[in-house]
């Protein structure tokens, strides 16, 4: 096991188009970190420099306290896991599982024991003599992940291990990569552009955007106060509706002393919308115009418009609402994010919210 840092790392490329812009980040010994974000932002080529695949132009990162700048990807003592598996058609999984340690010169008593072992965990015993060919996609995963496993390496890489699986697959393979890892406890960094992957795998989420960190920490912190509207409108399916609060205003939302100062935007998450008596909490109440109610089982999805800006709202799937009109909607005051003009997260005040929330009870009684 092994910490992994990276101190001010940029990536700029022939012509000055600079894939990777100063980042920082450090991940705990035995940690699983997910570096998240859209295609283009730069998760994969700080992959690529982490592995030693790709050279970095500034900053250093370090393995276990040591800086591998100039270190071959073989010196780095990490395994990697790709996309495309990279499995060699012609050997069987045994082979291709112990490949690398034949390469290395290791025994072929360790060899047997660790490939056996790797097997085992990774279920693939009865098939160690197909080859790739003979395989489905998540048994190549698997083996690919075993290739890896057999290396005892300092660190893992997962390069979007799972975008060529299937959903229901992807599922099963979430899972077990997230078991392995901690009965393993190896130090990993894992790429991917699925939110709800990061979500679900990550002890450590990382979210990028254009080259930079946009936001680091547990799952559920990154989910429940995004840094910035990017985080907010990226991270959550549906994703969380930023609204103007003129627009809100509008159509009934009272903000008055509750709106912090430098606050443009207002961000709400669609399951913290309602009908005021689903949220009776003390917040804002608001009519939006229908578009489609669309029922996904357990749930609905409320598509609407406050004036021409779209709005979703998650219900219960038997929920009472009209399929096409209006329909008032209501969000707590502890649920209401905030944003300035460079899309930064603006800290609610509590206080002005609770007198809000006062205000509110009053006016109901009257």
């Amino acid at each position: 096991m092994a910490t992994v840092a990276l101190k001010t790392v940029r990536k700029v490329y022939a012509g000055g188009m600079e894939a990777v812009k100063g980042v920082e980040l450090s991940v705990p010994d035995g940690a699983l970190c997910v570096l998240v974000g859209p295609s283009g932002c730069g998760k994969s080529t700080l992959l690529r420099m982490i592995a030693g695949l790709e050279d970095i132009t500034t900053g250093t990162i370090e393995i276990d306290g040591r800086v591998v700048n100039a270190l071959e990807p073989a010196e780095r003592d990490i395994a990697m896991v790709f996309q495309n598996y990279a499995l060699y058609p012609h050997m069987s999984v045994y082979d291709n599982m112990a490949y690398g340690l034949r390469n290395r010169g290791t025994p072929k008593p360790e060899i047997e024991r660790k490939v056996r072992e790797a097997a085992r965990m990774l279920e693939l015993g009865s098939l160690l003599d197909r080859r790739p060919r003979q395989l489905s996609g998540g048994q190549r995963q698997r083996v690919a992940m075993g290739r890896a496993i057999v290396r005892d390496p300092k660190v893992f890489l997962f390069d979007e291990p799972l975008s060529n699986l299937d959903a229901k697959l992807r599922g099963q393979m979430r899972v077990e990569i997230r078991r392995l890892q901690r009965d393993l406890g190896v130090t990993s960094i894992y790429v991917t552009h699925d939110q709800l992957e990061a979500m679900t795998l990550a002890d450590v989420l990382v979210v990028m955007n254009s080259g930079r960190i946009e936001q680091v920490g547990a799952p559920l912190d990154v989910y429940e106060e995004p840094a910035t509207t990017f985080v907010a409108s990226f991270i959550g399916a549906p994703p969380m509706n930023l609204l103007a609060p003129d627009r809100l205003s509008a159509v009934g939302a009272a903000l008055e002393g509750v709106l912090p100062a430098g606050a443009v935007t207002v961000g709400i998450r669609p399951e913290d919308l309602g009908t005021p008596e689903m949220k009776p909490e003390r917040g804002i109440t608001f009519d939006v115009t229908i578009d489609v109610l669309e029922p996904v089982g357990a749930e609905s999805y409320l598509y609407a418009r406050i004036q021409d800006a779209p709005i979703v709202v998650r219900l219960p799937g038997r929920a009472a609402v009209p399929e096409t009109g209006k329909l008032k909607v209501a969000a707590p005051f502890d649920k209401l994010h905030f944003f300035d003009a460079d899309g930064k997260r603006v800290q609610a005040d509590a206080s002005a919210q609770k007198a809000a929330a006062g205000a509110s009870r009053s006016s109901q009684r009257v």
